[in-house]
């Protein structure tokens, strides 16, 4: 399965890829509209992460064991033959076990909506819009197996 994977070495954590993931989940899908219009506005799905001179965007890993569909009390997260962990707003109750049980807490809480949010991968986009916006290649949409090359490259 193809994950987004950071690379920390190249990322300038200029957030871009947090823009572009709220408005490819906004309802109008317009930067402007996005920000200034929409209520509520839309949550982006991953966050920049930044520790001194270290910076990285950091989503759902979509685990293959994923405690937060295991501990799902109503079966609003499911897991797809994909591998893509999802979450079903109409079944969810904002009982917030999943960002609980998350190890690496990339679930949040959408409180105007009252449900959880989460990384999708932009399902219907053959590039999520946070690697496909990075300008610095920092993200990359690559499954396990091809990941030695990004050691190499810069």
């Amino acid at each position: 399965m193809k994950r987004v994977y950071a690379r920390e070495e190249v990322c300038m954590a200029c957030t871009l890829c947090e823009v572009h993931c709220l408005v490819q989940h906004s309802r109008s899908r317009d930067l402007v509209k996005a920000f200034k219009r929409e209520r509520p506005r839309p949550l982006k799905r991953l966050r920049v992460e930044e520790r001194g001179p270290l910076s990285f965007a950091f989503q759902c890993r979509h685990c293959p064991e994923p405690d937060c569909v295991y501990a799902c009390v109503t079966g609003a997260l499911t897991k797809g033959e994909d591998g893509v962990v999802l979450v079903q707003e109409d079944k969810c109750i904002g009982c917030w076990t999943c960002i609980m049980a998350c190890p690496y807490g990339s679930i949040e809480r959408d409180l105007a909506q009252g449900v959880a949010s989460k990384c999708d991968l932009c399902p219907g986009e053959e590039i999520p819009a946070c690697v496909k916006n990075c300008p610095n290649d920092a993200l990359v949409f690559a499954e396990e197996g091809e990941l030695a090359w990004l050691s190499t490259t810069t």
